[in-house]
């Protein structure tokens, strides 16, 4: 500061002393000079003053701070420190701006409104958590945050204490503190401890706050809540602790008070039935609660009050019977109230009436005896060294005894609720850290005060002393963190007041020992506190009265009356009082009364003293009321100092209790007591403004050289432009990273700011002003320029007109003279050619029409003697083709009864097979042929019906037309003509009669051959069954012939083997048996579900036997064949069906098979015969032998395996046989029915037959093979032997025994090896079910022990738990199951009206169709089979559901290691044991996960499936639940989706990430899509193509899926939500108003010491906005999450509302903040805002995202950035601001204009008489909405809920992509899919 610099200038603005006012403003009208002794002022109103200075006069007045100042949220910001600008800063927020909150250095001053204000709510606790606290706006909140973030960041404990007087809200700021723990830190558990904590405010208000003169709910009693807190820094539990309950109050009130609030609501609700008993009236009927004449507050219903604490104490805890007790105990003491005590006549004894009822109910309520209660109310015992005894009391002293005992038992259950409050509220785990909530009574003084006084004062010096010394610990860590000299400063140290009251000898010494004394008075106490203390300065003794004392506090001197202090330090209770309590037949009541020792056991005394005291003997010797509260107070002072505290200072504005009304003398008395002027004062002692060298840089770089500016050391050029502004070096200091200012260089250094810019304004001005003359005077030029053209182009433009009228006159003329002479001549030339036209046309239709005649005639005769003679020759040929076929018939007869006789056995069966085939093949050639002319005949019958008609019908429209020209023509043509087409008509007519004569010829014809053909079809079947009685007897010639083989020789082994496959053919003989009850229980099911509509499930038991061998069996698309066949018949019909020759010539297929393994069983039969018959010699034999054993051997081996192929193929041929027997069998029986029947059932008996002779042959072959094998034995020294040597005679027979045991062998090594494997795996299930049981043991024991370790209480409460959620499983098991049945019964009732509509159908359609469909039994329709192609679906077996689930949604290691995938060429018995072992497995991972036993699970990321197309999960998911449908497997579908829909919940529920969440929510969608496009519902196919609609699913409606998806897709749309504004919100705040997009625009204002980033670690990073995030790093992370979603397909729709939910999020965090804070409501804010959310506007615009309506969010903001932006002066300025914000709620209007601050002295402050103006219009618009009938908005809501979500709508998106067009990457581990 310059060394001439004068503050006490003209102009200057000051604050002088003011009697009503306490300060009042004034400016200097005339410069003063040094040495004056007056000071020429002029008051606001234009008053002159002349102020007088010097030592006999006043000293300077204080300096005022400039406007930008004013309103500030710190009070340590503002430039001059001092009283007067503290007040004038505290009123101005208060009453313009209504914040009732300021900041003062650490300390919070809340300013008690009197009103009811919407700063409270959840959407302002979520603004404020996780903010620092200079952040936002002063607010409770803020402090409670600060609290929170420092215990979890610095793991020290925090106390919030807040003082004030009665009626300044403590208790209201100490519940919100409470509430915002409760919301932030609420319980990680299902407790519910937040909830109880709160539920603890209105008990304690109930039974601690009282109605006072200053407060309608004032507390009277002092608490400190310990809210205590887990590692995760969760509420865990709470602990109370109270002090010094104002027990006097229960038996005596002040005019215009009332007693505690628990007294007057159980009397407003004493007519309620369970309080009847307690015997309550009126509160006016009590002399306890009616001494202060008012017992009502206006405003409160007691009777709802009590509900409210009755559920607050049910909440706790506390059961209704110990409620019951508490209510009894509080009635008997107003009962005891109303006692009348009755003095006698003598003065000094008492009794009470025996008819009292009062008492009567308080010895009734309390438990106790009437006559010992009513003797020892008057009477009192006294003990001596010898004798006790009982001595009367006076009728005063027995009152006061009477009262003593209320007050008494008051304090009891006062202390017994505390202390089951602090039960409830118990922490049920490790307590880490607490935060501590004091909520204590301020400094008091009235009129009269007694030892309440007293102790409450106490405590407020205990309490400034500590607050003093923590506000000097910062001052001096602050600048010994930043390395500046400092001095020591002074403050005052109330430590001599606090030894005044608690030192030895002290005030509460002297108490104690008085009351010690038997006959102590208050006047002896008195008068020896003159004696020891009248040389303090603390201490005074007033002039006129000798029973009271005055202490100097540290805010006020208090006099303090003597009288009442010894009977209230005592607080004596009679022995015998207490006694007759404790014998109470109430339990509860004796348990209050049964621990009294040495003092109350109760919350507010739970504490230890610093040193033991020996125990008293004599129970009158307690601790006193003084003694008990200095040991709290000191326990207290201890707790506090071993933590972090923060103030809050509630000041109370006015006595009247009137809303937003100021009383400036009270503020400043409360001001003085608080310690905030203090805090003021030691920060004006040092350096109070502070400034980070980026800030000062930023707002004072105006002063700065254009070289300084660009210099990047912003340190050095701030040191540099101080030492050339500020003189003295003293003024300021520079730190680290930090400027200190003495008091008022601030405001020198705004002056020298403001003062350049106004010089550069009218640099700006003179230059404006200039260019804008200029600008006019071009601007008339150019009109006048522009005017002179304009008129000589008019003049121009006339003369140009006239010519061009006079020209175009001319030519009308000439046009119009030829158009008409034109207009004549054309119109006689089209007459004249019409005239021609007409009659050429028709003499020319006579003749053409005579030439169709004669055309039509030659036509219908050539096609009519054609078709007769095609007729002819197709029947004769037709009979020439019979007679062959039967001359042909008879010579096939007697040759094959020729070969009959001729031929041996086999040959003869072989041919007659050969014939047989013929005959058929022969027979289907005839009918073939036959239904060939049939249709022929048929299809020319048709055409030549068709052409007759068509000629008939021309014919007769001729012979109409004839009629209708014969009246104009006439003549004798037009009747010959009509006589010749009716000859014709009849001549047609007759030829249609032979046609339709013939045909029914034909047909009788072709039945009679079919007769013919079908009695032949008989007689083969006879010669069938006598061949099938000569191959019997041949079989049994072989069996003869083998068994005499072999009689010798291994009959015992054969037996075995025998007995083996005797066996074995039982046990195939049981299991057929189970098919064929299967099979009977299917086919009732394919019974019913014939008459259902749409596609029916094929069997399921196809045969699957293509293997590697070259064995000639049916391949498995020929044995689906009959599948097929099956679902022919299901589909068209028994009609159409029943003549379908292919089925048949299928059937011959497989005979012609199986003859051929007939004849090669027979040819190696032939064979060995022919070995055994022509051994020569013993080594010819050998090698024959040796060929033929191998080979036999080999086709042992390999018959063995086909011959179970041939029984499961011969089973599967009978089954579907059967089946279509029996469902075309019940349709009407028709012939082509019978004959099918019949040629299908010789098929099959010969089926049986080749069946059992391939058999008896395999087994000829293995019991009468020829002994052939040579074997070589290796002796022990190396030399070989042969064995046909040394073998006997009879090693023939020895060779086969040798080769059937080693068979035996294998066989029974095999079977050793499957029943070995088989227990292997039984084994393994057991032993991990045993592993299971042990897991489940040991946790059993875990939670036994840990049951064990319990308290009583903790054990109910664990077992409870336990209980709950064992019922809560079983609950939503039985609820899975109701709803599975409920879904079953909807299903089974719809298939039962569509069985009983077709039925009706059905029973309507047999009447009329019985001839037509007798018309279609001669038509033979072959079937021929289509070549299958990709289907679009994939089937899976049922058990690989889990491992579908594994790979498409849950990831590679979500089930557990064992569950493996099964290979699908393993055999049946080793899959279904591997199948068992997975399953449990399984079993074992699922009780291992109830366990809590962990997993690593690895889920499916969607970076897995990039490159492939979008969405795919979802389209193989459906594509497996369109087979499902195919198949009609109504299990397997609820089966896929379910587990679908439960996987997808548990990924999401493990991953909490955007891609994992988008790409899920992309998938769900599109299944739901894929559902909706795939259900044949109209209104969802209409865009679909002719594939996809072929690809509808055909059984199932899927409407209920579509609903849990459809509610699945919102779910994880929300969670999507939730985890983007979780990523972006940290983001909003600094991008979108702190970050500045436009350089060097921001201004910054001067800090205090709640600046920005005060709560976190200042070394690094200042100047940096919090967080460090700019606009452009925001639509970064938009333009992830946008590409994110792109990339996963998501539905653009859904996208869109994604990011329209985003940018509400960024609108209502924004829109928060700038209500919360005053910093940001500014010019310069609002231009940034506007840049920033039109850059908004352009990313969606860019992205294509702009018609989404997110834009549309923005509009508020948009608003507010105009609002800020416009003017702000007029009414007409009024009017356009409420016609702009439109998107703006009244309130929000009126808080940011309160909150607009200017950063500059040339913006102008929005004045109080326009914000009422604005506010006045808002509600006249607000009025006439409501009277329209329009929605208004809500007046009454501050902020933006940040989490509202915006109406959600999935939009209908069908795919175009076809179903058969995908393919998935083999990464997937999809192999056991299959393509369909």
């Amino acid at each position: 500061m310059s060394a001439h610099y004068n503050p006490y200038k003209k102009y200057t603005r000051v604050w002088i002393p003011d009697p009503e006012t306490v300060w009042r403003a004034a400016e200097i009208s005339r410069d003063f000079k040094q040495g004056e002794s007056v000071l020429h002022l002029c008051l606001e109103d234009g008053t002159p003053l002349e102020y007088p200075l010097g030592p006999a006069g006043n000293p300077m007045p204080f300096l005022r701070n400039p406007d930008i100042l004013v309103g500030e949220n710190d009070l340590t910001a503002l430039s001059y420190l001092h009283e007067p600008a503290v007040l004038h800063n505290l009123r101005v927020r208060f009453l313009e701006s209504n914040h009732i909150y300021t900041y003062c250095g650490i300390v919070l001053v809340a300013i008690n409104p009197y009103d009811e204000l919407q700063i409270y709510g959840e959407e302002v606790i979520n603004a404020y958590s996780g903010r620092n606290m200079g952040d936002m706006d002063p607010h409770i909140f803020a402090v409670a945050e600060e609290a929170y973030k420092q215990m979890a960041r610095d793991e020290r404990n925090q106390s919030i204490i807040v003082s004030g007087e009665s009626g300044a809200g403590k208790t209201v700021s100490a519940k919100y503190a409470m509430r915002f723990f409760a919301t932030v830190g609420g319980s990680a558990n299902d407790t519910n401890v937040e909830d109880k904590v709160l539920a603890s405010s209105p008990i304690m208000e109930a039974i601690g706050n009282a109605k006072t003169t200053r407060n309608d709910n004032s507390s009277r009693f002092g608490k400190y809540i310990e809210i205590g807190f887990d590692r995760s820094y969760h509420i865990i539990g709470a602990n109370m602790r109270t002090y010094l309950l104002e027990k006097s109050r229960v038996v005596f009130q002040a005019e215009d008070e009332r007693n505690y609030h628990i007294f007057y609501q159980l009397c407003a609700s004493a007519s309620l039935p369970e309080l009847r008993d307690l015997g309550l009236a009126s509160a006016e009927d009590f002399a306890y609660t009616s001494a202060g004449e008012n017992i009502f507050i206006e405003g409160v219903n007691d009777a709802d009050e009590l509900d409210r604490t009755r559920r607050a104490f049910r909440l706790l805890g506390i059961k209704d019977a110990s409620q019951n007790v508490v209510f009894r105990v509080l009635a008997a003491i107003l009962h005891l109230g109303n006692v009348q005590i009755c003095a006698q006549r003598d003065g000094e004894s008492c009794h009470v009436s025996g008819d009292d009822e009062h008492l009567a109910h308080f010895c009734r309520l309390l438990g106790l005896e009437l006559p010992q209660m009513e003797h020892w109310l008057c009477h009192r015992k006294l003990a001596t060294a010898s004798e006790t005894y009982v001595k009367n009391m006076s009728a005063e002293r027995a009152t006061n005894a009477r009262d003593a005992l209320a007050k008494h038992i008051y304090a009891r259950v006062f202390d017994w609720i505390v202390a089951h409050i602090n039960l409830a509220l118990r922490a049920s785990s490790e307590r880490r850290s607490f935060i501590g909530v004091l909520d204590i009574y301020g400094f008091e003084t009235f009129e009269v005060n007694s030892f309440e006084q007293f102790c409450i004062n106490y405590a407020n010096e205990k309490l400034q002393q500590q607050f003093n010394s923590h506000v000097f610990k910062l001052e001096q860590e602050e600048y010994m963190k930043e390395q500046i000299p400092w001095t020591l400063i002074d403050f005052h140290d109330n430590q001599p007041c606090i030894d005044l009251i608690e030192a030895r000898l002290g005030v509460l010494d002297l108490l104690d020992e008085e009351c010690k004394v038997p006959k102590g008075t208050d006047q002896n106490w008195a008068q020896k506190l003159y004696k020891q203390h009248s040389s303090n300065a603390h201490f005074q003794k007033p002039r006129m009265s000798n029973s009271a004392f005055v202490i100097v506090h540290f805010a006020d001197q208090v006099a303090y009356e003597c009288a009442g202090f010894l009977e209230k330090n005592r607080d004596t209770v009679y022995d015998e009082q207490i006694n007759i309590l404790k014998a109470s037949k109430l339990q509860l009541v004796a348990d209050l009364f049964a621990t009294e020792d040495g003092g109350p056991k109760s919350a507010r005394v739970n504490v230890r003293p610093a040193k033991s005291t020996p125990r008293p003997p004599n129970k009158e010797h307690r601790k006193s009321v003084g003694l008990q509260f200095r040991s709290s107070l000191h326990l207290l002072m201890e707790t506090l100092n071993a933590t972090t505290p923060h103030y809050v200072r509630c000041i109370k504005p006015n006595d009247d209790k009137q809303a937003f009304s100021f009383d400036s003398g009270r503020a400043v008395q409360q001001l003085r007591a608080c310690g905030v002027l203090e805090t003021i004062r030691i920060s004006a002692a040092g350096y109070p403004s502070r400034w980070t060298y980026v800030d000062f840089f930023s707002r004072y770089r105006v002063l700065m050289r254009k070289s300084d500016v660009s210099c990047p050391d912003k340190k050095s050029v701030c040191q540099t432009l101080l030492a050339t502004l500020i003189k003295e070096g003293d003024m300021f200091q520079l730190g680290k990273s930090k400027i200190f200012f003495r008091a008022g260089q601030v405001a020198y250094l705004e002056k020298l700011r403001a003062d350049k810019f106004r010089a550069a304004c009218m640099v700006i001005q003179k230059t404006v002003r200039g260019w804008l003359q200029r600008l006019r005077y071009r601007k008339i030029r150019k009109s006048a320029i522009l005017l002179q053209r304009y008129g000589r182009g008019y003049l121009a433009r006339r003369y140009a007109e006239y010519l061009r009228l006079t020209r175009a006159a001319v030519v009308c003329q000439k046009n119009y003279r030829m158009a008409r002479e034109r207009r004549a001549f054309l119109q006689l030339r089209r007459a004249t050619v019409t005239i021609q036209a007409f009659a050429r046309g028709m003499f020319t239709r006579r003749i053409f029409q005579e030439f169709m005649l004669h055309h039509k005639a030659l036509v219908i005769q050539r096609c009519v003697r054609g078709w007769l003679q095609r007729v002819r020759y197709r029947r004769m040929r037709r009979a020439a083709v019979v007679l062959q076929c039967a001359f042909r018939r008879s010579r096939a007869q007697r040759r094959f009864r020729t070969l009959k006789t001729e031929a041996p056995v086999a040959r003869r069966l072989t041919k007659l097979n050969a014939g047989m085939e013929n005959k058929i093949v022969q027979l289907q050639i005839k009918m073939d042929e036959q239904g060939k002319d049939y249709r022929e005949q048929n299809e020319q019958l048709l055409r030549a019906n068709t052409s007759l008609g068509t000629e008939l019908s021309r014919v007769q429209q001729q012979l109409q037309h004839l009629q209708q020209t014969r009246s104009q023509q006439g003549g004798a043509t037009a009747a010959a003509q009509l006589t010749t087409l009716r000859a014709e008509l009849e001549a047609l007519s007759k030829e249609l009669e032979g046609a339709r004569a013939h045909e029914s010829q034909t047909e009788e014809r072709h039945r009679t051959e079919k007769l013919e053909l079908t009695r032949r079809v008989a007689e083969l079947e006879e010669e069938n069954a006598l061949l099938k009685s000569q191959k019997e007897e041949l079989n049994q010639k072989i069996k003869q012939q083998s068994n005499r083989a072999q009689e010798d020789v291994g009959s015992a082994l054969l037996r075995a083997e025998m007995d083996a496959e005797r066996r074995r053919y039982q046990n195939l003989l049981k299991e057929y048996s189970a098919l064929e009850q299967r099979y009977d229980n299917l086919k009732e099911e394919v019974s019913l579900a014939k008459f259902q509509p749409g596609h029916h499930r094929s069997s399921s038991n196809q045969s699957s036997l293509e293997s590697d061998s070259n064995y000639t069996s049916i391949s498995t698309s020929e044995a689906g064949d009959a599948d097929d066949v099956l679902q022919l018949v299901e589909e068209v019909g028994a009609d159409k069906a029943a003549m379908d020759i292919g089925i048949f010539v299928k059937l011959q297929k497989r005979v012609r098979d199986l003859e051929q393994e007939r004849k090669r069983l027979q040819a190696s039969l032939d064979k060995m015969d022919e070995v055994a018959r022509n051994k020569d010699s013993v080594d010819a034999a050998a090698v024959a032998a040796a060929s033929l054993t191998e080979e036999a051997a080999a086709d042992l081996a390999y018959n063995n395996l086909k011959r179970e192929e041939l029984e499961l193929e011969n089973r599967q041929l009978k089954e579907h046989l059967e089946e279509l027997r029996r469902s075309v069998g019940q349709e009407a029986p028709r012939d082509g029915y019978h004959v099918l029947m019949s040629q299908l059932k010789a098929a099959n008996e010969e089926l049986d037959a080749r069946k059992e002779e391939v058999v008896m042959l395999k087994t000829q072959l293995v019991s009468a093979a020829p002994p052939t094998h040579q074997q070589v034995l290796e002796t022990e020294s190396g030399e070989r032997v042969d064995a046909v040597a040394t073998l006997p005679s009879d090693r023939d027979q020895a060779l086969t025994l040798y080769r059937q045991v080693c068979q035996s062998n294998k066989l029974m090594e095999h079977e050793l090896q499957s029943q070995a494997h088989q227990h292997g795996q039984e084994v393994e299930a057991l032993r991990a079910e045993m592993e299971t049981l042990k897991g489940d043991v040991g946790r059993k024991q875990e939670a036994l022990n840990y049951a064990t370790s319990l308290s009583p209480q903790a054990l109910l409460e664990y077992s409870v738990q336990l209980e709950i959620t064992r019922l809560t499983d079983d609950n939503l098991d039985l609820k899975e199951l109701v709803e599975k049945l409920e879904k079953n019964e909807r299903k089974l009732k719809k298939q039962l009206r569509i069985y009983m509509k077709k039925v009706q159908e059905l029973q309507a359609s047999r009447g009329g169709s019985g001839g037509r469909a007798k018309s279609d039994l001669g038509r033979h329709v072959t079937l021929q089979r289509k070549e299958k192609d990709f289907e679009g679906m994939l089937e899976y077996d049922r058990e690989d559901e889990p491992l579908l689930i594994q790979m498409l949604v849950t990831g590679q290691s979500s089930l557990p290691p064992h569950a493996s995938c099964l290979p699908r060429a393993c055999g049946e018995e080793e899959r279904r044991a591997r199948v068992v072992q997975v399953g449990l497995h399984r079993v074992r991972w699922r009780a291992e996960r109830k366990g809590a036993r962990c997993w690593c699970f690895a889920d499916m990321r969607p970076s897995m499936l990039s490159g492939t197309v979008p969405c795919l999960p979802a389209y193989i998911l459906f594509m497996c639940v369109r087979h499902a449908d195919y198949v009609n497997d109504d299990g397997k579908v609820e089966s896929l989706l379910t587990a679908t829909i439960n996987a997808v919940k548990r990924v999401l529920k493990r991953n909490e990430d955007f891609e994992t969440t988008s790409f899920w929510l992309a998938n769900t969608s599109r299944l739901l899509h894929c559902l909706k496009q795939y259900s044949g519902d109209e209104a969802f196919v209409v865009q679909n193509t002719a594939k996809q609609n072929e690809h509808c699913l055909k059984n199932f409606d899927l409407t209920e899926y579509r609903q849990v998806l459809s509610d699945l897709s919102i779910q994880i749309y929300q969670q999507l939500v939730r985890i983007a504004e979780a990523a972006i919100q940290p983001m909003i705040v600094s991008a979108m108003l702190e970050s500045e997009s436009i350089p060097s625009l921001a201004g910054v204002k001067p800090a205090g010491y709640r600046n920005r980033s005060s709560s976190v670690d200042q070394d690094g990073g200042q100047g940096t906005p919090s967080g460090g995030y700019t606009l452009r790093a925001l639509i970064r992370q938009l333009s992830l999450f946008d590409g994110i979603m792109r990339e996963h397909g998501l539905d653009p729709e859904i996208a869109g509302q994604v990011v329209r939910q985003l940018f509400h999020c960024v609108n209502a965090v924004t829109l928060n903040n700038i209500l919360l804070r005053k910093d940001v409501c500014s010019w310069s804010t609002g231009m940034q805002l506007r840049y920033n959310t039109s850059q908004m506007e352009e990313w969606l615009r860019a992205n294509k995202l702009y018609q989404t309506g997110a834009a549309q969010t923005l509009c508020p903001i948009i608003q507010v950035a105009q609002l800020l932006q416009v003017k702000k002066k007029t009414s007409e300025d009024a009017d356009a601001i409420c016609s702009l914000c439109t998107a703006l709620n009244s309130q929000q209007i009126v808080k940011i204009l309160n909150l607009y601050t200017p950063l500059n002295e040339f913006e102008e402050r929005v004045t109080v008489s326009f914000i009422r103006n604005i506010q006045k219009q808002l509600q006249e618009r607000e009025a006439g909405e409501a009277q329209e009938g329009a929605v208004a908005k809500e007046a009454s809501q501050l902020l933006v809920d940040t989490k509202q979500t915006l109406p959600l709508l999935f939009p209908y998106a069908p795919s175009s992509l076809g179903l058969e067009t995908l393919h998935f990457p083999a990464s997937l581990g999809l192999h056991f899919l299959v393509r369909v």
